[in-house]
């Protein structure tokens, strides 16, 4: 976040950071609701490989029954976890001492880099995501808190931490760019005169950082999705799988990328969403 945006930020606060929390909450919220459909669809591309139309019949094949199937778990991760990313970032950056000379660009990178870890501490809600979205699983795993069980029951509690190093190599980096990079992406857009003004430019600002940073680290995303489709068995390193993922799809860069294409178009629409209802709810509470 650029130091003119963070100041009108702290010239509203309450005396309290929780609305930092509660208005990236419900801005997940609302994203979540909108776009599960399109994440579905995505998922599948990432898992399979396959093209969208193929991704789409197969939720068609599932039926309508099962299309919300797996909300619970990222409605939970994602409220939480981008409660945790503006207002985690908004109190550490408060917090974290400013040294003469250091750029307060630098405080406020690692200030995002460390809201970015402590996202990565809910990876649970991910993974169990990750296996009702695969129709697979089906028949294994009937809702969110029946594949918790059986997955501790089965497997042990770091069964459901399969996948983390993906999640924190793109968390940390991706809440960095993205907060560093707001404000001067707002500041190059027509001033905004009205409030549909400033709630279009936030949409095109949250949208365009998203649709970048979706396609920027869309691999660790492709990896983390193989990594947490599989239930039980070793514990293969990140490159080990990345290395499988890359031989099945032909050693090509274009083949990895599938689904990248939906994904940049959804991130426009949830990043979007996020970050104009975000700032909305900053100025109404």
């Amino acid at each position: 976040m650029g130091a003119a945006t963070r100041q009108g930020t702290r010239g509203c606060e309450a005396p309290s950071g929780v609305k930092h929390y509660a208005c990236g909450s419900c801005a997940a919220f609302t994203n979540i609701v909108i776009t599960f459909p399109i994440q579905k669809v995505l998922f599948r591309q990432q898992l399979f490989g396959v093209r969208a139309g193929e991704a789409v019949r197969q939720l068609q094949r599932d039926g309508l029954r099962n299309l919300y199937r797996g909300l619970l778990p990222p409605l939970l991760q994602k409220t939480t976890t981008v409660a945790i990313m503006f207002g985690l970032y908004e109190d550490m950056s408060r917090l974290l001492p400013r040294p003469a000379g250091t750029p307060g660009l630098l405080t406020d990178s690692v200030a995002a880099v460390l809201a970015g870890i402590a996202e990565a501490t809910l990876t649970p809600f991910e993974r169990v995501q990750t296996l009702l979205q695969d129709q697979r699983h089906h028949g294994r795993f009937k809702n969110t808190v029946h594949a918790f069980r059986t997955l501790v029951q089965d497997h042990g509690v770091r069964e459901c931490y399969r996948g983390m190093v993906p999640i924190l190599l793109r968390n940390g980096p991706s809440n960095a760019l993205f907060f560093g990079l707001r404000g001067p992406i707002k500041g190059s857009l027509p001033e905004a005169e009205t409030h549909a003004a400033h709630l279009v430019n936030d949409f095109i600002c949250g949208g365009l950082l998203g649709a970048m940073l979706g396609v920027l680290f869309f691999p660790l995303n492709v990896l983390k999705t193989r990594m947490q489709s599989q239930v039980g068995g070793d514990f293969q390193s990140s490159l080990q799988v990345l290395r499988t993922i890359w031989s099945e799809r032909d050693g090509k860069l274009t083949h990895l990328y599938r689904g990248a294409h939906l994904n940049y178009h959804r991130s426009i629409l949830s990043w979007g969403i996020i970050n104009a209802t975000y700032e909305l709810l900053l100025k109404l509470m």
